[in-house]
């Protein structure tokens, strides 16, 4: 006899469960080879190991449902589970059609896809680099998808934590008139990662990874001194930072991390003397085995359709100078 435990990934043990463990009483009327005992989180599995095996993919399965639809009732169970006798691994994996192609899924069932061929090469390249830049004009969704892979590798537990991050330059606004203190001052620079996270994780759940410092949002000035090792960490609109700015993010990297670095060269918000970090970083590191690059497009872009056909008519005319 041996034992596993099936961890739940942000749902409520209750809403998996059930009152007075009922989902649980269904699971273990379909799988009674094993002995399934819920305490928090966290799922006890105990039988031999080919029908805990079984039980577990299951369980994956259900919790993958769970997040697509954000529930799970007992007539969802009870269909899905008493339409098959599992007694081969084979009946388990025909039961439930996986999508590769998914990165997760979202708040209200939301599929977080890549969308683009680069945005999927965005994808395959940080599986084998530790570090990427994805580099492209606004809409291209280089920061949507940097943030679900990020969100993914924690889902997985990949990583420990999730690191967010952009420089706070004023784009022709005054940040000393903006009212409040300088957490309020700040976050509408962070507001575009907030709005991420808030489609790909529950707001109970994001909330209670911010107080605890798992997901860690914040401006670049505030990584200065720090070592960021398993982590997920994402620099965005990168090309609004400093060369020295960069070289800082750059090096705080530490072991078991990967870094993404988005930004868009057309949109620089420094002083006209002040050369931006991203171009140079892209100049002296384009050689270095270990670090992808991925140039988006106007092909790549998801918002509405005149995005498109306006990138299209400034890279016309920048062409013309």
């Amino acid at each position: 006899m041996t034992e596993r435990f099936f961890e739940l990934d942000s749902i409520s043990p209750i809403e998996f469960y059930g009152v007075n463990d009922s989902k649980l009483q269904i699971f273990q009327k379909y799988f009674p080879k094993v002995k399934i005992i819920g305490r928090g989180s966290s799922i006890k599995i105990i039988g031999e190991e080919k029908f805990i095996n079984e039980f577990y993919t299951v369980l994956e399965k259900l919790e993958e449902y769970f997040h697509r639809f954000g529930k799970l009732h007992e007539s969802d169970i009870v269909k899905m589970l008493g339409k098959q006798e599992f007694e081969t691994s084979s009946t388990v994996t025909e039961s439930f059609v996986i999508d590769n192609n998914i990165l997760l899924y979202g708040t209200n069932g939301t599929i977080v896809k890549a969308r683009t061929a680069n945005q999927s090469k965005m994808v395959e390249q940080i599986t084998q680099k530790d570090m990427l830049f994805a580099i492209g004009p606004a809409g291209t969704g280089k920061t949507y998808t940097a943030v679900a892979l990020a969100v993914r590798a924690l889902k997985n537990k990949e990583v420990k934590r999730i690191v967010l991050t952009r420089p706070a330059v004023e784009a022709g606004e005054n940040l000393g008139f903006l009212p409040g203190d300088l957490k309020e001052k700040l976050d509408p620079y962070l507001q575009p990662l907030y709005d991420a996270l808030r489609d790909m994780i529950p707001s109970e759940k994001l909330n209670q990874h911010i107080e605890n410092g798992v997901i860690q949002i914040a401006p670049l000035a505030f990584m200065r001194g720090r070592t960021l090792d398993h982590a997920f960490v994402i620099l965005d609109e990168a090309q609004n930072a400093t060369q020295s700015q960069m070289k800082m993010f750059l090096t705080r990297m530490g072991s078991s991390a990967k870094f993404i670095i988005t930004g868009d060269m057309t949109q620089v918000d420094l002083p006209k003397n002040q050369p931006s970090g991203l171009a140079q970083a892209v100049k002296l590191l384009n050689h270095i085995n270990g670090i992808a690059f991925v140039y988006l497009d106007a092909t790549d872009v998801i918002r509405h359709q005149l995005v498109k056909n306006i990138i299209v008519a400034y890279n016309q005319e920048q062409q013309k100078d």
